[in-house]
């Protein structure tokens, strides 16, 4: 028996003996410095235990890569993503890559993808207001496009189609087992949606994104497959150029050491998976082009002239009365307030404004307003809620007279202390010209007193002795400010117009 135990001490210490060997070689191996990992999970009595972990954490494999044919900057932090700088205008190719591993998704194997290509903001807070900016740019930019198809580039892309109410993106079909290129030209450029206040500004960066679906049961291409994107900005034609190079000329000054903190320029771009882009699924699943939103309409509004007859205070037509009358109220309800947007031609805004009544929309600052809406119509915005209308440059009043009792020299200098001859106050009316031409003074005339417009043939001013003067562009612009007149119609005499005597 004591030789029993005595044989389980020898062996005891014999296995202690050689696990502490077996563990002595690690602190030597590694140092006294910093150690990876990998490295220790890499040693064999880690192996078995390493083999029966769960393959949830292995990177993911996506199944296509997309790489655009355009250089990186050279001026980015290792950390930070790419930035790729393109022409305007120009053409750049996407190679749509199959990177499925043997036996990946068998189901889409000799059957055709849907690939939708897109450019968006990078910019989070451009994001929010995407419609709003993006319908800014189709105002100001009619009939083009922010993205569009090489067609007679591209290889491999099949039935292409384009959604006029999208004009940030465009779709086709491709097979993955053949070579795919898609090119692509972007025709807005970066500072177009940057808020110009003192000149220089810096362009907003956009995103160049891809979403593939593959065909659901009912054929329908809705079922999402990957994602990939890449930043970009875009400048005037050879701007990017200019752009890579200046960055490259910084780069060369910096030292080997500032060097090792950027990453190197590569000669194309390779697309990063994200997320799909938000009801991707449900924007181009039609045959046939969607219709347009109900923005469109209201675009069309804002391109009618707005009625230049308005002439007096108190009338309907006057510029200013309706810029006082259609002022928002700060007890404006939220429906009150979406009103007021549609009637002052802010419809595409409706939408973004939903939730704001009249005290919300007057709080708003300029500046938050021209974040929100762009520029020009932020500041379109800005002065009608603090009703700022144009300032004319010239007023007059004009009385008209009546025709049973004819004007006397006496009552004319009365008329000018505001009072008829006989103690009847004449009641003038304001006529505001923004433009001082012959033409306007007889339409005001026209819209403040009924007067049919086309029946005017010609206006006239009472000159010495009674002569009757013709009224020119001239002499309205050498009216003075805020002078009274008389007025009467004469029937001309061959045809049945009338001329304006003004007194």
């Amino acid at each position: 028996m004591a030789w029993v135990l005595k044989m389980d001490e020898v062996i005891e210490s014999g296995l202690v003996h050689d696990f502490d060997a077996s563990l002595s070689g690690i602190g030597q191996e590694l140092g006294a410095g910093a150690y990876s990992m990998s490295d220790v999970l890499a040693l064999p009595i880690f192996k078995q235990e390493d083999s029966s972990l769960p393959l949830d954490g292995e990177t993911k494999h996506p199944p296509f890569q997309y790489v655009m044919c355009a250089a990186t900057s050279p001026a980015v932090k290792l950390h930070d993503e790419t930035l790729t700088y393109l022409n305007q205008g120009q053409s750049y190719e996407i190679r749509m890559l199959d990177n499925r591993k043997m036996g990946d998704m068998p189901e889409i194997s000799g059957k055709l993808v849907k690939s939708i290509i897109r450019v968006v903001f990078h910019d989070r807070r451009l994001q929010y207001t995407e419609h709003q900016q993006l319908e800014g740019w189709k105002w100001n930019r009619p009939g083009d496009r922010l993205l569009d198809l090489d067609i007679p580039m591209s290889v491999g892309i099949i039935d292409t189609r384009t959604n006029p109410s999208q004009l940030n993106a465009v779709e086709f079909l491709w097979d993955p087992a053949k070579r795919t290129s898609a090119f692509i030209q972007v025709h807005c450029i970066s500072t177009e949606f940057t808020p110009r206040k003192h000149g220089g500004e810096k362009g907003v960066p956009f995103r160049i994104q891809v979403d593939t679906f593959k065909q659901n049961e009912s054929g329908e291409y809705t079922d999402h497959l990957h994602s990939a994107s890449c930043q970009i900005k875009v400048f005037k034609p050879k701007g990017a150029d200019r752009k890579q190079k200046t960055d490259r000329e910084k780069m060369e000054k910096r030292t080997a050491h500032e060097k090792e903190k950027y990453q190197p320029s590569y000669d194309t771009t390779i697309l990063t998976e994200c997320s799909p882009w938000p009801d991707t699924p449900t924007a181009f699943v039609s045959n046939s082009p969607s219709p347009a939103p109900t923005f469109t309409s209201s675009q069309q509004s804002t391109c009618s002239i707005p009625d230049s007859n308005s002439s007096s205070p108190n009338h309907q037509g006057d510029g200013a009365s309706q810029a006082s009358s259609e002022q928002i109220q700060p007890s404006a309800t939220t429906q009150e307030a979406q009103q007021w947007l549609v009637k002052n031609r802010f419809s595409s805004y409706t939408r973004l404004f939903s939730n704001f009544s009249g005290a919300d929309l007057l709080k708003l600052s300029k500046e938050d307003l021209v974040q929100i809406c762009g520029a020009a119509d932020g500041i379109r915005l800005y002065n009608s809620l603090k009703s700022r209308s144009v300032r004319p440059r010239l007023t007059i009043y004009v009385c008209r007279e009546q025709p049973s009792s004819p004007a006397l020299p006496g009552q004319l200098r009365a008329a000018g202390n505001g009072e008829s001859g006989g103690g009847t106050p004449f009641v003038y009316h304001a006529i505001y010209l923004e433009e001082m031409v012959a033409s306007e003074v007889a339409r005001k005339l026209a819209s403040v007193f009924n007067i049919p417009f086309n029946k005017i043939t010609q206006v006239y001013r009472q000159g010495p002795t009674g002569i009757h003067i013709l009224v020119s562009d001239q002499m309205v612009q050498n009216f003075q400010d805020e002078s009274c007149f008389l007025f009467s119609t004469v029937k001309a005499e061959n045809n049945d117009g009338i001329h304006i005597i003004l007194k």
